[in-house]
């Protein structure tokens, strides 16, 4: 064999591994085109709605190996806004998330199962209030594709529920309200 044609099928060989492994993609929180939110009843009447408005991460997703799929997200707990500055205040304070002491809230995957076309359960560490704890969200493929500017993104959302205790916020409001909703809506911009 001449060194050409091995130079030939080693760089074809490893342009093969490379399109076979997990795109990384970055969360687009700059565009606007991601959320994380919560939700959790007030008084056991309605339900109070806000939102955490500076995050970052990342995530690795393949659709022909979404369970190697991997995702970080850093957020900054100082940022949660219930729309109403006072209450925002409040839940800043020692009573809730103390974000002078524990300033940021970090979840890290450990496992994303697929089932079904679009559905998927994504396991992970979620570090709130200074106490890490497993969290399960329930995960949907939203789409995936090229975007007018060159790129190319993908899009997920997924819902959990917590219980406050769990992350040591013990302050009492009411038994109603001893657990929150999340939902998170993400849209990742591929690296180059």
């Amino acid at each position: 064999m001449n060194k050409t044609f091995i130079s030939t099928t080693l760089l074809a060989m490893s342009l093969i591994t490379m399109s076979a492994q997990a795109a990384d993609y970055d969360i687009d929180d700059k565009g606007a085109h991601a959320i994380i939110q919560f939700k959790i009843k007030h008084l056991g009447i309605s339900w109070l709605v806000g939102r955490f408005n500076k995050f970052d991460g990342q995530f690795s997703y393949d659709e022909k190996k979404p369970d190697a799929s991997k995702v970080a997200v850093n957020i900054d707990a100082g940022s949660i806004d219930s729309n109403h500055a006072e209450r925002d205040k409040h839940l800043r304070s020692k009573d809730f998330l103390d974000t002078g002491k524990f300033p940021t809230a970090k979840f890290v995957s450990t496992s994303y199962k697929q089932h079904g076309k679009d559905k998927a359960e994504l396991k992970g560490n979620l570090t709130l209030h200074g106490v890490t704890k497993p969290v399960t969200i329930q995960v949907t493929h939203t789409g995936q594709g090229n975007d007018p500017w060159g790129g190319y993104r993908a899009g997920f959302e997924g819902t959990t529920t917590l219980t406050l205790a769990d992350f040591g916020i013990n302050y009492n409001l009411g038994p109603a309200s001893r657990t929150v909703e999340m939902y998170l809506s993400v849209e990742g911009i591929r690296k180059k």
